[in-house]
């Protein structure tokens, strides 16, 4: 048995500032850089990622692997034509000189599912076509997803068999990878396709109601379980939905996998309706940055754990380019004492500052390099890397991180410390992983206050040592309520947030 493996990721914010081009995919932050058919086996096998788990799993089923090309780009607007064009002809080289070199039964492809290219709105559902016209009708494809992809109908149609993650934060990749790789197999020795379901939500939900931590996600996801059993389903795929995208795919969807189309029919249904019966709880509210600091502020007087702002309009999972500087702002204002704010994109000051040296003090125009409103302050040099370490927490442990020239500062204000530390790094990067801070010398656990640029995916490593979380609403492209965004292209009938509209 011989199984083709590669991998072409992306998360595409419609509106975000900066569009995602080819050196991006080259050296993502956080993230392994572009792999071709030579090397993607051994770089990414240690890794957290879907590919890992699908490696693994070949292996344990005894099939021979043939790579293809792996590549993924942090969460940034659109793919550019060319990044796209590009990445897809690399694929497709590999996919033709593989099945040259001999008969292929299936393909596992780790993908994303809410890629937005200049072109193709649903571009996971144009890599699918592209793939599937290469290997014919006959060969089986599999993919792994993210949950907050953007299910077409195109995709179930194209794919055999398509497995999301379970889990956000994203603590299955791996698991995820390895059960589309078990699938596909299933699904080369049945040697006919599984009966299939479609089923889309019709109302957005934001990314801070999506956390399958607590309600309402969590119930859910423990409904999902429940109908697949008792319908005896091979996968009961739900995704989220990632509410970003301009297009009229947006949103939550729901494909079942079984022997029988009845089956795969009754329980698409059962769970969509699970799901719409409970719109309204999905309607989720921040704080403005103001009040959140505010409330961090009162926590930590008597908390002997850090209190965790998550600034979730900035987050660079969601298309942010982690560079505003809102919450910083208010964290000064407040002269909040002991906090530390993970992280500020911007090559320019970072390069300022190891230019200064480590306790030299510098003036800095901090951020704001995405929005145009950066921040003049003062601040002293206090560590200074290459921002070179390895993620160690339950999203990305094993992957590497490479944020290039990267400063710790603290921050003064009228010739005076403001108690008020920033972690300046040249690359974008989600602060989801607690060796973001632990490389620059600071213990997290021992801060008072840490202000994370992330939605929800910070909870798996850092909710097990905060005292309180708080989501905080600070100027940036990943806000809170997507029914601001000036879509023009979803369908007919989304409703842009939980229960708005809804009739009875």
């Amino acid at each position: 048995m011989r199984i083709a493996i590669g991998g072409f990721q992306h998360e595409s914010h419609s509106f975000a500032p900066r569009p995602t081009g080819w050196a991006e995919f080259l050296h993502p932050g956080g993230f392994p850089a572009l792999q071709r058919p030579a090397t993607l086996i051994d770089a990414l096998r240690p890794t957290s990622l879907p590919t890992a788990g699908a490696i693994a799993e070949a292996e344990r089923q005894g099939a021979t692997i043939a790579p293809l090309v792996w590549c993924m780009a942090n969460p940034a607007g659109p793919v550019t034509a060319e990044a796209f064009e590009r990445v897809a002809a690399l694929m497709l080289a590999a996919l033709s000189d593989t099945l040259d070199a001999g008969p292929l039964d299936g393909v596992f492809l780790e993908l994303h599912g809410a890629m937005v290219a200049e072109g193709f709105d649903d571009a996971e559902g144009e890599i699918l076509r592209r793939v599937r016209a290469v290997v014919g009708p006959g060969v089986p494809v599999a993919a792994s997803l993210d949950p907050h992809c953007n299910l077409t109908r195109e995709m179930v149609e194209l794919a055999d068999v398509l497995v999301p993650y379970r889990t956000y934060p994203h603590v299955d990749q791996r698991e995820a990878g390895a059960r589309a790789l078990s699938l596909l197999v299933e699904r080369i020795g049945r040697g006919v396709p599984f009966a299939r379901a479609f089923r889309a939500l019709d109302f957005l939900v934001p990314l801070t109601a999506q956390c399958t931590l607590v309600p309402p996600m969590q119930p859910v996801l423990e409904a999902r379980a429940a109908i697949a059993a008792r319908h005896g389903i091979a996968e009961l795929a739900f995704c989220f939905g990632f509410p970003y995208a301009d297009f009229p795919g947006c949103g939550m969807a729901i494909a079942a996998y079984a022997e029988s189309r009845a089956a795969a029919e009754a329980a698409a249904s059962e769970l969509h309706e699970y799901i719409a019966w409970r719109e309204p709880e999905f309607a989720q509210g921040v704080l403005p940055a103001a009040d959140a600091v505010a409330e961090a502020l009162r926590i930590a007087a008597e908390a002997n754990r850090p209190v965790v702002i998550a600034d979730t309009q900035d987050n660079p999972g969601g298309g942010g380019h982690g560079d505003t500087t809102g919450l910083l702002a208010e964290l000064i204002r407040q002269e909040a004492q002991g906090a530390v704010l993970a992280l500020i994109n911007d090559a320019e000051s970072a390069a300022a500052c190891h230019a200064a040296g480590e306790g030299g003090t510098v003036a800095l125009s901090l951020g704001g390099r995405s929005d145009g409103a950066p921040l003049a302050l003062e601040a002293v040099v206090e560590r200074l890397t290459d921002g070179r370490f390895t993620l160690g927490g339950p999203m990305g442990k094993g992957n590497p991180a490479d944020l290039g020239p990267t400063a710790l500062i603290a921050v003064a204000a009228g010739g005076r410390a403001t108690g008020v530390r920033v972690i300046v790094v040249s690359r974008k990067m989600q602060a989801l992983d607690r060796a973001l801070l632990t490389h620059v010398g600071l213990e997290p656990a021992a801060q008072r206050i840490i202000a994370l640029k992330s939605s929800v995916h910070f909870r798996a490593d850092f909710q097990p040592i905060a005292e309180r979380v708080i989501v905080a609403a600070a100027p940036g492209p990943v806000v809170a309520d997507p029914a601001g965004l000036p879509f023009t292209k979803l369908r007919p009938g989304l409703r842009l947030r939980p229960g708005a509209n809804r009739a009875g």
